[in-house]
């Protein structure tokens, strides 16, 4: 029989609320993280404990420890995914960091791709509300995006169509005009060559590859809020969640 899994270690809760933090962008490279004096008190465990989850943090590369001051964020290149950009947009009401902003290159109702369609239970030629953007930081192009929404949801979020940014994101947005909440959400990921034009967007070479992410959200009657298909460059990496073995 499947059995319920027990709850994760401690040292392991304390490292992933902290990689959570470098991930939305409220812990930035150069910033100090708690040390372990602090982490001790501030979640009532053993000074080992705390050691644990800021060596696990040093593992997976996300902090290094300097001799006699601390330890600090590491200079990392990030694909952050939908989760971390709802997590901060819920926490300061803003989704992209110091740094980061968005440029909406087209907006407005267009015929929705047969893929599209069937993401968001339209019938193959709907029109649907689309939003295009490049996502840059002070490198540069990081990445395209292009999210799509049914009627049911523009009709009462009419910013959707305008090319300007929704500072706060477009699900929280969402969910505020429509009184709709989003509760789940599903990813489905696969690499290819970059188009023509996701090679000038995100200024790469001919010939490389890309990360496609199709993001779907969904609310708490299990209808379709949302719709997005992501474009990642190489040379950047997204974080996934460990697991046990066995």
């Amino acid at each position: 029989m499947p059995k319920i899994e027990e709850a994760q270690p401690k040292y392991l809760q304390i490292a992933h609320y902290i990689r959570d933090q470098i991930l939305r962008g409220d812990l930035r490279p150069g910033d100090e993280v708690p040390s372990e004096r602090q982490l001790a008190a501030d979640w009532n465990v053993s000074r080992p404990t705390a050691a644990r989850s800021l060596e696990a943090l040093s593992h997976q590369g996300l902090v290094e420890k300097r001799q006699g001051s601390g330890t600090y964020v590491r200079r990392l290149e990030v694909n952050r995914r939908a989760r971390e950009l709802y997590g901060r947009a819920k926490q300061t009401g803003k989704i992209y960091t110091p740094g980061e902003y968005a440029v909406i290159t087209s907006a407005g109702w267009l015929e929705a791709p047969d893929y599209v369609a069937e993401a968001l239970s339209l019938a193959p030629g709907t029109r649907a509300v689309h939003r295009r953007r490049v996502t840059k930081d002070e490198s540069g192009p990081i990445a395209l995006s292009t999210s799509w929404f049914g009627a049911d949801v523009a009709e009462h979020a009419p910013k959707l169509l305008d090319p300007d940014r929704i500072r706060e994101g477009t699900l929280m947005y969402i969910e505020g005009m429509t009184g709709r909440q989003g509760s789940y959400a599903e990813d489905r990921m696969c690499a290819r060559l970059a188009t023509e034009e996701e090679l000038a967007d995100l200024e790469l070479v001919s010939g490389s590859a890309v990360l496609i992410v199709h993001h779907a959200v969904y609310d708490l009657r299990d209808r379709p809020l949302e719709f997005a298909e992501a474009t990642y460059p190489p040379g950047r990496w997204a974080f996934e969640h460990g697991y046990p073995i066995g």
